[in-house]
């Protein structure tokens, strides 16, 4: 199988499976999390080192523990300079630690017909890309699912009406399947505490508003920031066409709360996303 290989193993979470699955057990045994009464259809979850954002990301997946979904989607911004707007990977498989998460090249080629039909232009594969945003969150979606299928999709355009073509393809692509909706996302990045707290409560309101258009105008604003935000509207968008129609806020920390400088943090949330009266 063609496996890309994990560049972040090591240094941004434990590459001892043993000891990645102990620091999984401890972040989810802190989580006091209320299930939403409804469908789980996404979830929003950080993206930094696992000592940093895993004890927040903990609590959007532990709402995963009875969910089977069919695929995983998980989309996340591409940090990095990249050679086309909408990314995905040429690979047949993610490796980590706990062993390789199979990508659906099947759901792959049906998303890009979509956005080609929508915006142009599809996913552009990439082999071995550096990109952390994914990646960082196959351990925990391994360790409470188990098997799943995954399809990433990695933004580097930041123009709002790729985000909502996204969010609307993948309903058209993945309709007749169970799908599990992952927007990989940190929030503000280095602002001292206080002002960071501000920015990231306005950007989870947002999110909890299950405004779309709202969270894309954030930065614009001055009101909020997210590096995940196209990829977070995206999932928005999807989800409703899905039948979400509610969106909680679970947990949020910064940086500040694990090294003690709150100088200069990142902030960190998680959410969950479900359809009510079901």
């Amino acid at each position: 199988m063609d496996v890309r290989p994990s560049p972040i193993a090591g240094a941004w979470y434990p590459n001892d499976p043993a000891r990645l699955r102990q620091t999984l057990d401890r972040y989810l045994a802190d989580v006091r999390v209320e299930l939403p009464p409804g469908d789980i259809v996404g979830i929003v979850a950080p993206h930094a080192g696992l000592s940093y954002s895993g004890p927040v990301a903990a609590w959007a997946f532990a709402c995963l523990h009875d969910q089977h979904p069919d695929l995983v989607v998980i989309v996340g911004p591409m940090h990095r300079p990249a050679p086309a707007p909408l990314l995905t990977t040429a690979h047949e498989a993610y490796a980590t630690p706990l062993g390789d998460a199979p990508v659906d090249h099947a759901a792959i080629q049906r998303l890009d017909a979509a956005l080609r039909e929508r915006l142009g232009f599809g996913l552009t594969p990439v082999r071995e890309d550096p990109e952390h945003s994914l990646e960082i969150e196959l351990p925990f979606l391994q360790h409470v699912l188990g098997s799943f299928h995954l399809l990433p999709v990695m933004i580097r355009d930041q123009r709002p009406e790729t985000a909502a073509a996204l969010g609307q393809a993948l309903v058209d692509a993945l309709a007749d399947q169970r799908v599990l909706l992952v927007a990989s996302s940190d929030l503000s990045h280095f602002y001292p505490q206080t002002a960071a707290a501000q920015f990231d409560r306005e950007l989870l309101r947002r999110v909890e508003a299950f405004d779309a258009d709202g969270v894309l105008a954030a930065e614009h604003e001055g009101a909020g920031f997210a590096c995940g935000s196209m990829a977070i509207a995206a999932m928005l968008w999807a989800a409703r066409r899905l039948g979400a129609d509610r969106a909680s806020v679970l947990r949020y920390a910064t940086s500040g709360d694990v090294t003690g400088d709150y100088s200069s943090v990142v902030g960190y949330g998680a959410a969950v996303i479900w359809r009510s009266g079901t």
